[in-house]
């Protein structure tokens, strides 16, 4: 992966986890609840990201790329997909990173980069 590629991997995993968080809260005060609109939008331009960055390989549901914005998810449905999400985006973290001198590093075109990552997250590395 590119440096480029690493930031832009980071940036979205960290804010995915963060709207799994704050829709996780929601869903334990009421699961079924629908989603509003403006939060939504939100969900689906993360999603539409993380698509990209996954690719085919990696995506949890190749029929999956957004949820509809007529047909307003539950707290849970949204939480659910973003749990599947930030599995395959770890397993992608996973699969791009190895142990080196005093950490773990992300794999570049050329070996080790310089940039630091914490340690996979018990998943299996091919």
């Amino acid at each position: 992966m590119t440096e480029d590629e690493i930031s832009e991997f980071e940036k979205i995993q960290v804010q995915l986890e963060s709207l799994h968080e704050e829709i996780s809260a929601l869903a334990k005060k009421s699961n079924n609840d629908a989603l509003n609109k403006f939060k939504l939008k939100f969900v689906n331009s993360s999603i539409s990201i993380a698509n990209k960055i996954l690719g085919d390989d990696y995506k949890p549901f190749h029929d999956f790329e957004a949820f509809n914005e007529d047909d307003v998810p539950t707290n849970s449905d949204v939480t659910m997909i973003l749990g599947q999400y930030l599995s395959c985006l770890e397993k992608l973290r996973a699969d791009n990173i190895s142990a080196g001198i005093g950490g773990w590093y992300w794999k570049g075109e050329e070996g080790l980069t310089k940039i630091r990552t914490a340690p996979p997250k018990k998943i299996q590395l091919k």
